[in-house]
């Protein structure tokens, strides 16, 4: 069995399953099994593959046929050009939220005090911390997930404070310079329209806030608003159709700006607090 017959193998199951990209996730399955990267499958095409390699592409494969998502099974998922480790217990990072993180690192200074709400795998937070030098804090309600960013934050050799927590609450007025966050915005009426990899594998405290998905937006504005120091700046991400309502939300803050994402959709909301 060679690389390039098991490689095609596993494209044949894939696409007969219907999974999305099948070419694509049998080669990083592949490389993943052999520890490998992507460009190795090419360049080894007709070498023979190893037992173990086998077995492991073999497991790969069926993870991934059973519904697992490809990040899950690798345990690997790529965030603004750094690997980042990820599981079940965590939302998967997506382009979307590099673009948060683009737009805050316009506003930020080397020494500011930054809160990343909903911690998560520490995508935010460590990207933030390894892009400038800034003192991070990191919240989450999840033991589990503030176990998975302190790993990536260890793994990328740079320091973020995590705190388990509910937002903002145990912080004092006024004691960070940045608020960011991307918080859960499913509506949960849309529960059934998400592809069944999402709504079934991620954890759904990370992806649904009440019907219209504004629950969490409802609580963590007015917790931004008490724990930024004048001047200060909320950044968020957020879903499809929600920035009307966001904006309803900011009413009273001031230089409230909208950005699109890459498809043109609405995405991440910039605001200054009233007592600037």
């Amino acid at each position: 069995m060679t690389i390039r017959t098991a490689l095609a193998q596993g494209v044949e199951l894939l696409n007969r399953a219907g999974i999305v990209a099948p070419r694509l996730t049998a080669e990083v399955l592949l490389a993943h099994a052999l520890r490998r990267e992507r460009i190795y499958l090419i360049a080894h095409s007709d070498d023979e593959l190893t037992a173990v390699g086998w077995i492991h592409f073999g497991r790969y494969l069926h993870e991934r046929l059973q519904g697992k998502p490809t990040q899950y099974v690798t345990k690997s998922q790529e965030f603004y050009g750094r690997d980042f480790y990820v599981a079940p217990g965590v939302l998967i990072p997506r382009p979307e939220t590099e673009l948060l993180v683009e737009r805050v690192l316009t506003r930020l200074r080397p020494g500011m005090r930054v809160l990343d709400v909903g911690a998560g795998s520490g995508c935010i937070g460590v990207t933030l911390a390894l892009e400038l030098p800034l003192n991070v804090v990191s919240t989450d309600c999840s033991f589990g997930a503030l176990k998975i960013a302190t790993r990536n934050a260890t793994a990328l050799k740079t320091h973020v404070q995590f705190v388990q927590a509910d937002l903002a609450s145990p912080f004092a007025a006024e004691s960070f310079d940045v608020v960011v966050s991307n918080p859960p915005y499913v509506p949960s009426i849309d529960r059934s329209t998400l592809a069944a990899e999402v709504r079934e594998w991620e954890p759904a405290a990370a992806l649904f806030a009440g019907p219209r998905g504004l629950d969490v937006y409802q609580r963590l504005i007015p917790e931004a608003a008490r724990v930024l120091k004048p001047g200060g700046l909320l950044a968020m991400e957020f879903g499809f159709e929600q920035a009307e309502a966001l904006r309803e939300m900011l009413t009273g803050w001031a230089d409230v700006e909208i950005y699109d994402d890459l498809a043109g959709v609405p995405r991440i909301v910039l605001a200054v607090p009233v007592n600037s």
